[in-house]
């Protein structure tokens, strides 16, 4: 038997860029966005905060760009400089099907 009722249901309608504030829907309904996220534990500095940050595409590469050049900077007088020359990152290439999960 089933028994028909009505539900109210949270759902994400919309993730807004952190950085810019722009929609991260895509044409197609899609959202597209990444995430940095940091859990501090106990004895950091920040012990006990949370952080998430939502970016949309265009700010996520560029946040990443700014730190491979940090990355750059920090290592620039390393004996072994191929060691800071990886894809900062990129767990992944070509997994389209893949939902992250």
């Amino acid at each position: 038997m089933k028994i028909l009722g009505r539900v109210e249901q949270h759902a994400v309608t919309d993730v807004r860029c952190d950085i810019c504030a722009e929609s991260t829907r895509l044409a197609n309904g899609n959202l597209q966005f990444g995430t940095l996220e940091a859990r501090w534990g106990y004895g950091a500095a920040h012990d006990g905060e949370r952080y998430e940050v939502h970016l949309c595409e265009r700010c996520f590469f560029t946040t990443l760009a700014f730190l491979k050049q940090e990355r750059r900077t920090a290592h620039l007088f390393d004996s072994d400089p191929s060691s800071s020359e990886a894809e900062l990152g990129l767990v992944s290439r070509n997994d389209w099907f893949h939902d992250g999960g």
